[in-house]
């Protein structure tokens, strides 16, 4: 696996503190991402900060890992900013929390159509599938996302 580059870092100024993906939002998850082949991975501890339930995470926080995997999915392989137009949770098994607790998010494209990325995505604990989620996303034209989201491409680290 390879370390995706963080196009945003450095744009503080200009507004970016996504609650997901930046680093130095200090209530934030600060997911990094990696490219697996076709898939892009998440690995992320499951702090008792997240927790809904009694050392379980709470299922708002599980959706938003989904999605915001699902934007870096539009961003690293499509090269574009995209927008989140339908997010279907299915929640299977309790998701640990705590030090130590280490969560797989996973995902990839399964299908395109027109200017719409469809999106496959599991949260996994030790090898067990604890939810998944099917999302749609509009992806932008890509002279749109340079222009009006800062984006500029979504390389890997060297």
């Amino acid at each position: 696996m390879k370390k995706i580059k963080n196009p945003y870092l450095g744009l503080q100024e200009q507004g970016y503190n996504c609650f997901a993906c930046c680093p130095d939002n200090p209530a934030g998850l600060k997911m990094e991402f990696y490219e697996d082949g076709e898939d892009l991975v998440c690995m992320w501890n499951s702090s008792d900060t997240y927790q809904g339930w009694l050392k379980t995470l709470h299922g708002g926080i599980q959706a938003t890992l989904m999605d915001e995997l699902g934007g870096w999915i539009v961003n690293r392989k499509l090269q574009t900013a995209g927008m989140t137009t339908a997010l279907n949770m299915k929640y299977r098994n309790p998701v640990p929390t705590g030090d130590g607790v280490i969560l797989e998010i996973r995902g990839r494209i399964t299908e395109m159509k027109r200017n719409f990325a469809f999106i496959h995505a599991t949260l996994s604990h030790n090898g067990t599938v604890c939810s998944s989620c099917d999302m749609t996303y509009f992806c932008f034209p890509k002279d749109k996302a340079e222009r009006d989201f800062f984006f500029t491409g979504c390389d890997l680290e060297d």
